[in-house]
């Protein structure tokens, strides 16, 4: 300050943003991954969890009988679905006849939607089974279904180490399950 008095400092949050030379990414759903610490899978399952929350707090968009589907907590990508038996399984081997269909017709109505609701182009489906090949929750058999755009790439990812996720996943929920076939 130049007029000798003492810096004031002010909250963010009443901040009118201003734009300046800056550019910042607002990703307030990671708040709770932050705030869980390295390790926040390790005492309960998510997946075995979510389906006891509401649908708005669980994320997820539709139940069926014995496989469900929600949003991605830390999405690749905006609309990053998963698809979950309710049995606590880790390996795709272990589900029953009757789940491995449901989760595939689950996962042809999430790419059904998700094409609807956000317009993408393609999708990037896949299971990582086992830690070694990158499940970030190994103990629990998950489907990703992530919608892909032919203009989804740049340079955030690849050198800044950086996802822009352009919706807030509480509105990319109520958008799926809202477009969600009635069963």
């Amino acid at each position: 300050m130049t007029d000798g008095s003492e810096p004031r400092l002010e909250d963010a949050a009443t901040l009118p943003g201003v734009p300046d030379e800056f550019q910042r990414l607002w990703t307030p759903h990671r708040m709770a991954y932050i705030q869980a610490g390295p390790e926040p899978h390790r005492e309960e399952c998510p997946f075995c969890a979510a389906p006891d929350k509401s649908d708005t707090e669980g994320l997820i968009v539709a139940r069926g009988k014995t496989a469900y589907v929600l949003l991605n907590l830390f999405p690749y990508n905006s609309g990053h679905l998963l698809v979950c038996p309710y049995r606590h399984i880790g390996l795709y081997d272990e589900a029953t006849a009757e789940e491995v269909a449901e989760i595939g017709a689950l996962t042809q109505t999430a790419m059904r939607v998700l094409r609807q609701v956000s317009r993408c182009d393609g999708f990037n489906i896949g299971m990582n089974q086992g830690s070694v090949a990158g499940a970030g929750v190994d103990a629990h058999l998950h489907q990703h279904v992530v919608p892909r755009w032919a203009t989804d790439a740049n340079f955030f990812p690849i050198i800044a180490k950086t996802k822009a996720l352009p919706q807030l996943l509480g509105d990319v929920r109520n958008a799926v399950a809202a477009a969600w076939p009635a069963s």
